[in-house]
């Protein structure tokens, strides 16, 4: 059986995957009259089933794709870490397999939303680990293409930077393709593409183009679904188009063709078409980028619906396209917090006077000191009562400096002492999609994750974030992280 995803992607022709949103408002006879038509498009090498879409449940993705594939188009079927532990998603795999479904869109996914018949969230896995898991099955003889997402479309530099790195991480577990999220600035386009170019990395990418309505204007301008946003002078013109005859039908799918374009001046591999289930639609874009694309310098220069005063990795030069690596760009704030106040300077003292502790008392490799410990750790360990104890005291401790809960596989030490529990995803390898302007999707503070940032850029160890961080083993869950450290049980980078 042949995987027109893979096959595109190896011989560098550029190729469309059409997103389907399989959502539980969308009737599954309309979508499957969709995909039939979308397979009669050479272009289009495989349509992609969401999951838990914006946080809501929707259709069966692997039903839909199933059948989508028996209607002629590929399925690229979304599998996330929402709803099942690491076993769940294990044995989802293991049934597309089965099916013979080969491409498969490794994602965190968007926190439940509320309301009768949502599943409670689980995060057994972050998207990182999961394609690890995949790689790993894999390896067992199943052929994954591994598609997984990047957000260039960041304006506050640990958002921004965090995202690269999570890419480069999910890149190393095994990802075959990277997909971005929606957004309508050029540099950020090439932002993205000159990140991989510099550090070598070749993984194709896809650049999503979204035809973009007023409805969906109007709620992404809000941050809604997660991770997606709309400039307010996008929202202005795509209302002001709306009041055309074809309700603005005509220039909305022009955007997307020019955006399309821009994407293969580019250098990118493909278009993620979403925001529309009109295969005629899809066509036209396809004809028009065609047309477009040789003045995709210009379009480029056009495409700049990004923040006024948002960070850029390389700079705001004056023209996206033709000097990818121009003068200085402003920053906006990374969190709403006290930097620079009293906790600001304790934030910095605290993982300082750790790492000047830890070299004190070596213990991380194999010293006397170590071998003391571990032999008094074996000792607790036999004694059940000081053993409980001894993790009671240990959460006296860190509760109150850390927000420690207790899991047992404490990484503290590879997280610039900011514990990974305290995020309402639990994710280990770095913030997921949703984070906006430094604050978390999920509750309204700021992202765990810009403090990690802050206090590796402070020590000059940014790069060190990139470090592969393994799930941790639940079974260790309201045990002593310390005897388990020592006692080499817990699930930790290296182990």
């Amino acid at each position: 059986m042949t995987n027109p995803l893979a096959e595109a992607l190896r011989a560098r022709r550029f190729c469309y995957v059409v997103e389907l949103v399989a959502s539980g408002l969308a009737r599954e006879a309309r979508l499957l009259e969709v995909a039939s038509r979308l397979a009669a498009l050479p272009e289009v090498a495989a349509g992609s089933i969401t999951s838990y879409a914006g946080g809501a449940m929707g259709r069966d993705p692997i039903r839909v794709g199933t059948a989508a594939r028996a209607r002629g188009l590929t399925p690229n079927i979304h599998v996330t870490c929402v709803g099942e532990d690491r076993h769940g998603l294990r044995k989802t795999l293991e049934d597309l397999h089965a099916l013979g479904i080969e491409n498969v869109f490794a994602l965190t996914g968007d926190y439940p939303k509320a309301g009768a018949g949502q599943a409670e969230p689980v995060f057994d896995l972050d998207s990182v680990q999961l394609v690890r898991l995949i790689a790993e099955l894999r390896r067992g003889g199943m052929p994954f293409h591994v598609a997984v997402a990047v957000s260039p479309f960041k304006y506050a530099e640990a958002d921004c930077v965090y995202q690269y790195l999570k890419l480069e991480k999910k890149i190393a577990a095994g990802a075959d393709l990277a997909i971005t999220q929606v957004g309508w600035d050029a540099l950020k386009f090439s932002e993205l593409m000159r990140y991989l170019a510099e550090r070598g990395l070749g993984t194709p990418v896809l650049g999503n183009v979204y035809v973009l309505g007023p409805k969906a204007a109007e709620k992404m301008a809000t941050g809604q679904p997660p991770g997606c946003w709309v400039a307010p002078a996008l929202l202005e013109t795509v209302r002001s188009e709306s009041a055309a005859k074809d309700g603005g039908l005509r220039a909305r799918l022009e955007r997307a063709a020019r955006g399309v374009a821009v994407l293969r001046g580019l250098g990118y591999a493909g278009a993620y078409i979403g925001g529309t289930h009109d295969a005629d639609h899809v066509a036209w874009i396809i004809r028009r980028a065609d047309e477009l694309a040789p003045r995709w310098e210009e379009l480029a220069a056009e495409l700049s619906y990004g923040a006024p005063h948002g960070f850029y990795l390389y700079g705001r030069p004056p023209h996206p396209a033709l000097s990818p690596s121009g003068g200085e760009g402003s920053v906006l704030p990374l969190s709403t917090g006290d930097r620079f106040g009293v906790r600001g300077r304790v934030d910095r003292f605290i993982p300082r006077a750790l790492d000047l502790l830890g070299r004190l008392l070596p213990v991380t490799r194999d010293t006397w000191l170590r071998r003391r410990l571990s032999a008094l750790m074996t000792w607790i360990d036999r004694r059940p009562k000081l053993a409980a104890a001894l993790e009671r005291a240990e959460l006296v401790v860190k509760k109150p400096m850390f927000g420690c809960q207790a899991c047992g596989n404490c990484v503290l030490g590879h997280m610039e002492y900011v514990c990974p529990q305290t995020c309402p995803k639990q994710m280990r390898n770095g913030p997921c999609g949703g984070t906006r302007l430094g604050h978390c999707e999920v509750v309204d503070r700021p992202c765990i994750w810009v403090g990690v940032y802050e206090r590796a850029k402070a020590a000059g160890r940014v790069e060190a974030l990139a470090e592969y961080i393994p799930p941790p083993d639940r079974s260790l869950q309201g045990t002593s992280s310390w005897i388990n450290y020592f006692l080499e049980r817990d699930s930790r980078p290296g182990r």
